[in-house]
């Protein structure tokens, strides 16, 4: 193994944390994030430190990507790397001047699509390609979405994926991942640290649909990799919070006849805020479950098994559901 790996979180961290300092004065000026229905800051608070994040990410990939073994020949890599700069542009103007919601959703589509349709892998080889495909365009889709929304508090995007950009990270260091998801985990884990001590509560700056919207398919693209290396379980038990949060809210604003598209602070993270739980406790326990469901999904990985993958589903389910429960148990008390 080359020291490539080993130097692209510190050079993306740096490389965020550096362009942060430099972009802030701008980001205060043309970029102010004031108090909506979906916000949980009070003071209007300067937005798009997520430009930094996939510039370090996107660069110190592309800086090592050659040290680290990898050939470009392939289209999977740089159409990656466009539709994720297509998505922070979309992102970028949606922070200044809101899109409508329909155009979002097309230039969304299309950016996963890219993605899915170059990508390595196959979920399910015995079922037809285009179905497997058609499916994951849609999942990537919300999911994209869903982390766009769960990216409404200090830190949160942090605790949500940290640990599993970690555990993917250390899976490709150990020789279990190939090198380009490898790569690009380690560059967005750095980019995510380097942003951390900005977004601490009470936060000085805000990622914006810039970062959260490229964050969510880089992640989505890994998982994908990692689901069609062999890893399904591991790649559902992962981002299981974030998944279950986004969802279940969608659905409970469905039931009550909500109009969905519209900002809402009725995730279980928000609802957790008003029922007495401090910010970093939140996001605390956030970072604790998703580290817990890192070592569950490493667990189906060292032991594939049928009894090993469905114990370590039925456990990662059970420990969400705690988590949701405990932040909302006012909301389910009175369904």
């Amino acid at each position: 193994m080359t020291l490539a790996p080993l130097l692209i979180v510190p050079l993306a961290a740096l490389l965020s944390a550096g362009l942060i300092v430099l972009l802030k004065p701008l980001l205060r000026r043309y970029a102010l994030a004031r108090p909506n229905a979906r916000s949980s800051h009070r003071v209007p608070t300067p937005q798009g430190g997520g430009i930094a994040i996939i510039a370090a990410a996107l660069v110190t990939t592309a800086v090592l990507a050659v040290p680290a073994g990898i050939t470009l020949e392939g289209a999977e890599l740089p159409v990656l790397a466009l539709s994720v700069l297509v998505l922070a542009a979309t992102g970028a103007v949606d922070d200044i001047r809101p899109l409508p919601a329909s155009l979002r959703l097309v230039i969304q589509a299309g950016a996963v699509a890219a993605v899915v349709l170059t990508a390595e892998g196959r979920l399910l080889p015995e079922a037809p390609l285009w179905l497997e495909r058609a499916f994951a365009i849609l999942a990537g889709l919300w999911f994209v979405n869903l982390v766009n929304f769960m990216d409404g508090l200090d830190w949160m995007t942090l605790a949500e994926f940290v640990p599993p950009l970690a555990f993917l990270f250390a899976l490709g260091l150990a020789g279990r991942s190939a090198p380009e998801p490898t790569l690009v985990a380690g560059a967005l884990l750095g980019g995510l640290i380097g942003f951390a001590p900005f977004n601490r509560p009470v936060a000085r700056l805000f990622m914006g649909d810039v970062g959260s919207l490229p964050v969510g398919l880089i992640v989505a693209w890994l998982l994908f990799r990692l689901a069609g290396e062999g890893g399904l379980a591991a790649a559902l038990i992962l981002p299981l919070y974030p998944l279950a949060d986004a969802t279940l809210t969608l659905l409970w604003r469905l039931r009550r006849g909500e109009p969905v598209w519209q900002a809402h602070r009725s995730h279980y993270y928000q609802v957790a805020t008003v029922n007495g739980f401090s910010v970093p406790g939140v996001v605390g326990a956030v970072f604790a479950v998703q580290a817990a469901l890192a070592a569950l999904a490493g667990a189906t990985l060292l032991w594939p098994s049928l009894p090993v993958t469905l114990a370590c589903l039925v456990v990662a389910a059970g420990l969400v559901g705690w988590l949701l429960r405990r932040f909302a148990a006012p909301r389910i008390a009175s369904a």
